[in-house]
């Protein structure tokens, strides 16, 4: 625009000195810098009209490590060419670098391109608006054109498999049916009923359909030994950050935390935060594909409750959860389970997760453990992170209290901590 409000000085300077003096030469001057400053506005004009920008994203969730790839297309609408586009892309995503500047389109014409980018964080994240800005050949006159149309994408945290998760050795698969109905089968058969639409061919108990010449389904009770829930600690004085300049502090790489990637192993950010997500996740996966009634606890800056479910749906709403939930809370952890434990099933397994080096927790596990449940404390060593004290303390009462203790270090594969 500088060049824009030169021309427009000495236009104005020779329309004075037309006026004044009236000879040809300055109105001359006048009109030709007149043209200099309404072509460069044409120009840029049908450099951002006329076009159509399509935008196709791969998919709408990802997870930390995975790929989210996106196609651009740019057609030119017009017969006129479009010497030069700029399209800028204000999408949140990190590292997400979309924008590019397009040479010379044709009439009738379009140029695509690609982006790849490795989804390292989770959360909710907008792709776009995106910023579409043309010119003239001079670079006088510059404009641009706003397109709001704005996706969300959803980055589900990072999981890791178990193959044998620790549970309490009191622990047994069945237990006293609870008196609620329910649409899954379980090892708890409540009578039969007839069939209505919607019900599931497997449930069609045969020989009594067959004596009563018609059809008959089982109905089936919760079982309340099954019930998981998952506590993840997000009292945001209990989290800590290694800053990778930190001196003195030395880091045991231990089979680093993969997820999905195609250059390489994807590693958890050293921030106690991030691996209680993953572990609660991680264990909500693990728990949910083996048919198992699971629900979430989470005390962040907001009070975050799920019912236990079971399925792909109850997963779901788990993950997109534990996606945008941060450490912001203001309630300690011994607080928020002493609140929350109070309302679970006797016989429901507690896995709690937390990097409090704070051994008051440890009374809340004990308080659970008196009530019935089955506690599994998964404790995130903040000193490893950097933290100035040690969780020793903490995991001793938690042994003492009677709950299965395991540690997870920076740098550690969560699987390997938690199986060993």
């Amino acid at each position: 625009m500088t060049r824009y409000r030169v021309v427009w000085t000495l236009f104005l300077a020779a329309l004075v000195g037309a006026l004044s003096t009236g000879r040809g030469l300055w109105w001359a001057f006048a009109g030709a810098l007149l043209a200099l400053i309404l072509i460069p506005i044409l120009w840029a004009w049908t450099g951002v009209n006329w076009l159509r920008l399509a935008r196709k994203t791969g998919s709408r969730v990802a997870q930390a490590g995975q790929w989210l790839e996106e196609e651009f297309k740019l057609t030119n609408l017009s017969r006129v060419p479009k010497l030069w586009v700029e399209v800028h892309d204000d999408s949140t995503l990190p590292g997400h670098y979309a924008s590019r500047v397009i040479g010379l389109i044709g009439g009738h014409q379009w140029r695509g391109w690609k982006v790849r980018t490795r989804c390292d964080q989770r959360g909710r994240y907008a792709l776009g608006p995106i910023m579409v800005r043309s010119g003239d050949p001079l670079g006088i006159y510059q404009m641009h054109k706003r397109i709001a149309n704005v996706n969300m994408l959803l980055v589900y945290p990072a999981t890791f498999n178990f193959h044998d998760f620790p549970l309490p050795v009191s622990y047994l698969p069945g237990g006293d049916a609870l008196r609620r109905r329910t649409h899954y089968v379980t090892t708890n058969a409540a009578g039969v009923r007839d069939y209505v639409a919607g019900d599931s061919i497997n449930r069609i108990h045969w020989p009594i359909s067959v004596k009563r010449q018609r059809l008959i389904v089982k109905e089936f009770e919760l079982d309340p030994m099954s019930d998981v829930w998952v506590a993840v600690d997000l009292h945001a004085a209990a989290q800590v950050r290694l800053d990778e300049a930190t001196p003195d502090v030395e880091i045991e790489r231990i089979g680093a935390g993969v997820a999905v990637s195609e250059t390489g192993e994807f590693q958890l950010p050293p921030d106690t935060e991030e691996y209680a997500i993953s572990a609660a996740a991680s264990v909500a996966q693990h728990f949910l594909q083996q048919g198992r009634v699971v629900g979430l606890i989470a005390h962040g800056k907001h009070r975050e409750v799920i019912q236990g479910e079971r399925g792909e749906r109850q997963f779901n709403k788990i993950m997109e959860t534990l996606a945008v939930v941060r450490a912001q809370g203001d309630i300690p952890f011994d607080r928020a389970l002493a609140t929350e434990t109070m309302s679970l099933s006797r016989g429901s397994t507690l896995i709690a997760i937390s990097p409090s080096p704070d051994p008051a927790w440890a009374l809340a596990v004990q308080q659970a453990v008196r009530t019935g449940l089955r506690v599994v404390a998964i404790v995130i060593d903040g000193h490893s992170f950097g933290g100035a004290q040690t969780s020793e303390d903490a995991t001793s009462a938690l042994a003492n209290a009677g709950a299965v203790v395991r540690v997870v270090r920076c740098g550690q594969s969560i699987t390997e901590a938690i199986e060993q």
